[in-house]
């Protein structure tokens, strides 16, 4: 027998007690052998002599003679005495006393004696597994090695339902469905076959007294084997952890929608985010509604004001088959179902049991229910700052255990996060509407069609995520069939973006009308930039020092007569030349500081273009994710202007395609310019001497020149317009003048001097005899204005070319 299977022995067996027999005199009359070994003393020592003599230490004997009285009144007696060892130590053991004869004759005694602490272990060893069968809140199944039940403990009879003693001679698994059944059986015997022990396994298990609902057990076995090896069978203790794997599911559903949802500002994308959360972890299906506005970005009214309310389905989750409704489509709640229910009152809706004629066929046809199989549900509001933004209906259909309070709960909790979230969202979607119209109003809403170059152009926002910018573009016409290209992008993000790139762009249309040189309009805009920072500075918008307020821009003029086009930027990326051969190269131009550095310099440089050349000015958002490295960037796009695509919509719209992201993270603009050229035969120039004649030499020239060009119907307008213009060089400039006229969509008439003096326009009193010559040419031309170039000056104006102004 090894020690351990010893210690759960009853110490006083007959083959491991200590035994002596007393008569009734208290004399030794029988002695064994672990009698002798417990007190030293072999049977002939003290056989025939009182125990009390030679057992008992004479300071103990008054105790021995209590249990002696005892035993004699009762009929026997257990207990603890101390003894004496051969050796004189003291020796304390467990004794049970029992009377052998009581017919009167000479009566005698049997003691049976051990160890007193192998009687205290083996006591505790037995109230322990008393406890394991009768207190344990752990269940507790022996098993034979047949597979049969051969007892369990008071904590399996309240897991189960059934009496304790009821389980003896059934079989392994016999009160589990038939699946898990099998699983249970297969566990056991691979314990009892390998004898390698079972340590806290979760087994998910149905009772067949309860098939709907699923426990959760934890479960530790071990095989059992006897003193010689033998295997006597498997005992598992069983712990019911249902109530507890549920919190910890909740609690991690919980987290997964803390960190999944709100990530992205897109009420859609949140709607399907919640739905993708709850399948199949709470609900086999799932969908959430929402109201209309709330799907436009918009505050849903407090008073629905109807029991029939349409919303937007904007998720249903993709891990099982969903509602048959599709995604993004409004559908129509009738008032008797539970949605329209918790719409309109805002609060929950928990039926464990759906029976299959709850819903009518026409509620199925609009959505309100699944497949007919569902038998469970649970309708929660959608809700931030008091109001209701739409539904979350959870069904099941899959799994047998139906809804529970429990459920209902962390519904409500999962509605209750993604509510604000939603929320969020749907403001953020209002934001971005908002910036979205204003830049769209401040954006140009068409380009004018131009004489100098055929324009082709994309503008493509960033996307719900990152946020609007402040990318713009222009097209704007500029005397002498010259055209302005302007592309510029804003700092941030947002509507100050937005209004910041209105003010630049409404101040480059005003730069552009006094027909500054492109380094000149930079430098203006320079200033204003710094003057906006200054303003938010002082209206305590941004902290002192630092600068929020900046933007790059590219500014070029083309001229088509001269073919010359004259560029500058201000930490914009370079334009991009494609040659009418089909080579494309970025420009070589100085890139100045960005806009609102102040007091750096920006230089121009001017290029000639062959006619039918592509000039291709763009913002940074084309070159797609930020991380991809600028020179990588402009060699892809130099890639996708060199390959031939006809058309220069298709070209432009070659590049988006090659270039651009489906969801880019910034704004795109990209404006694609092929130039022209100005037919000799639509510009005709002269060199006017100097001196009173020049006058009426500009009315002869410009006279013959309309009558070749068939509007001699302007011929009286310019030639007045001419002489005027002639005149005034002659009395306030030194040196000859410039008539030009040039035939494009205007007339235009030019007069150009080696003078900087600006000519001013003003109302002559009826006393004066002159200063009316500047107030005649602006009363009978449509446009007129002065462009200055580092030659002098030139005094232009534009006539249309069907009619005239007086």
């Amino acid at each position: 027998m090894t020690e351990l299977s010893a210690s759960y022995d009853d110490p006083f067996a007959p083959h491991l007690a200590a035994s002596a027999v007393l008569d009734d005199r208290g004399v030794v009359v029988g002695w064994n052998r672990r009698a002798e070994e417990l007190l030293g003393y072999q049977g002939t020592a003290v056989i025939g002599r009182p125990a009390s003599e030679v057992l008992v230490d004479p300071s103990d004997l008054p105790a021995v003679v209590a249990a002696a009285a005892n035993c004699r009144s009762a009929g026997g007696w257990a207990g603890v005495l101390r003894l004496s060892h051969r050796d004189g130590r003291p020796v304390e053991l467990g004794l049970r006393a029992h009377e052998l004869s009581g017919d009167g004759r000479a009566r005698e005694w049997f003691l049976a004696g051990a160890l007193a602490g192998d009687v205290l272990a083996w006591q505790r060893d037995r109230a322990v597994l008393d406890g394991l069968y009768r207190q344990c809140p752990i269940g507790l199944v022996i098993h034979s090695p047949d597979l049969r039940i051969l007892r369990v403990n008071r904590a399996i009879e309240r897991f189960s339902g059934v009496p304790a003693a009821d389980f003896e001679g059934l079989p392994t698994g016999w009160m589990l469905l038939p699946d898990d059944a099998r699983m249970a059986v297969d566990r056991v015997r691979q314990v009892m076959e390998t004898g390698r022990p079972l340590v806290y396994s979760e087994q998910f298990v149905r009772l067949e007294q309860e098939p709907t609902r699923e426990r959760v057990a934890l479960v530790s076995s071990f095989r059992m084997e006897g003193p010689s090896g033998r295997i006597l069978g498997v005992a598992e203790m069983i712990e019911d952890i249902t109530e507890r794997h549920r919190a910890q599911r909740r609690l991690a559903l919980l987290d997964q929608l803390g960190s999944r949802i709100g990530t992205t500002l897109d009420v859609a994308e949140t709607a399907r985010e919640l739905a993708e959360v709850t399948v199949p972890h709470l609900a086999d299906h799932a969908s959430v509604d929402l109201l209309q506005p709330v799907t436009r970005g918009e505050e849903p009214t407090r008073a629905l004001g109807g029991a029939v309310v349409r919303l937007g389905t904007c998720s249903v989750g993709a891990q099982q088959p969903g509602p048959p409704h599709p995604q993004g489509e409004p559908v129509a709640f009738g008032p008797d179902t539970p949605q329209a229910g918790c719409l309109a009152e805002g609060r929950p809706v928990l039926e464990p049991v759906v029976p299959p004629d709850w819903f009518s066929a026409e509620d199925r046809r609009g959505a309100h229910a699944p497949d007919p199989g569902s038998h469970s549900l649970i309708v929660v509001p959608l809700a931030a700052r008091g109001l209701v933004l739409g539904v979350m209906t959870l069904w099941r259909s899959r799994r047998p255990d139906a809804f529970e309070a429990a459920d209902l709960t962390l519904a409500q909790e999962l509605a209750s996060r993604a509510g604000v979230a939603i929320d969020n969202a749907r403001r953020f979607t209002q934001q971005q509407q908002t910036a979205f119209a204003l830049q769209s109003s401040l954006l140009p809403r068409a380009v004018p069609d131009q004489s100098a170059v055929e324009v082709a152009l994309r503008y493509l926002p960033a996307s719900a995520g990152p946020g609007l910018g402040g990318d713009w573009f222009d097209v704007i016409p500029l005397s002498g069939a010259r055209v302005a290209l302007v592309v510029g992008d804003v700092v941030g993000r947002g509507i100050h973006a937005a209004a910041t790139m209105g003010r630049l762009r409404t101040a480059v249309h005003t730069l552009a009308s006094l027909d500054l040189e492109p380094d000149e309009v930079l430098s203006r805009l320079d200033d204003l930039v710094n003057l906006l920072a200054a303003e938010q500075e002082g209206a305590g918008e941004r902290p002192v020092g630092e600068q929020v307020v900046g933007a790059t821009c590219l500014y070029a003029v083309y001229d088509p007569v001269s073919r010359r086009c004259s560029v500058a930027r201000a930490g914009h990326p370079p334009p991009v030349v494609t040659a009418p051969d089909g080579h494309a190269a970025p420009l070589d131009l100085p890139a100045g500081p960005p806009l609102g550095l102040g007091g750096l310099p920006f230089e121009a440089r001017e290029i000639e273009l062959a006619e039918g050349s592509l000039l291709c000015l763009y913002t940074n958002g084309i070159f797609g994710e930020r991380h991809i490295d600028a020179d990588v960037g402009l060699t892809q796009l130099c890639a996708a202007l060199a390959r031939p695509a006809g058309a220069l919509e298709r070209t432009c719209q070659a590049v988006v395609d090659a270039l651009v992201p489906s969801r880019p993270s910034d704004d795109v603009v990209l404006l694609i310019a092929r130039t022209r050229v100005l037919a000799s035969d639509n510009v005709a120039s002269w060199r006017l001497p100097p001196g009173p004649a020049g006058a009426a030499r500009a009315r002869a020239l410009a006279k013959a020149k309309l009558t070749e060009w068939g509007l001699e119907h302007l011929a009286f307008t310019t030639e007045l317009i001419a002489s005027e213009l002639v005149t005034n060089v002659y009395r306030y400039a030194d040196g000859p003048a410039t008539l030009r006229l040039v035939r494009e969509r205007t007339l235009v008439c030019e007069v150009s001097d080696s003078s900087h003096t600006a000519p001013h326009l003003r109302r002559a009193r009826t006393t004066d005899e002159g200063g009316r010559g500047l107030f005649l040419v602006a009363q009978m031309s449509e446009r007129w204005g002065t462009r200055y170039t580092r030659e002098g000056k030139t005094v232009w104006t534009e006539q249309p070319l069907t009619g005239t102004l007086v």
